[in-house]
């Protein structure tokens, strides 16, 4: 049962700018840590960043200074926003929510996942 949809991925060039955006389809998730992840082809899934309901983030390495993370006026929404886009970038994008009061980087301590938005970045 999908809890969480993303919404906001497409093709674009590097150097460009995306906005992603992940909202609950059922529940409320106001009171939850939401982090984004991504997966490449072939590739592990990777944290990307996360946001506690207090507005602590955190952020890969890769992450830092290019994208940001927030939540909406209810909390209940959550976004990325990717600048200066690379091909390295491309991969599917998760949405995901956590119980935990800490802005976690691990994938197991999230319980809820959407089901992923393609960003393709070409050169």
């Amino acid at each position: 049962q999908v809890q969480l949809v993303e919404s906001g991925g497409g093709l674009v060039q590097a150097g460009d700018s995306l906005r992603l955006s992940c909202a609950p389809s059922e529940r409320t998730f106001s009171s939850y840590t939401m982090g984004w992840f991504r997966q490449a082809p072939g590739a592990e899934r990777e944290f990307v960043a996360s946001v506690t309901s207090g507005g602590r983030t955190n952020y890969a390495d890769f992450a830092k200074g290019r994208f940001t993370i927030s939540r909406g006026n209810a909390k209940n929404t959550v976004y990325l926003q990717m600048n200066s886009l690379k091909p390295e970038d491309t991969a599917v994008y998760f949405c995901a929510a956590t119980r935990s009061a800490y802005a976690s980087m691990r994938a197991g301590e999230y319980t809820s996942w959407g089901q992923g938005t393609q960003v393709a970045v070409s050169s």
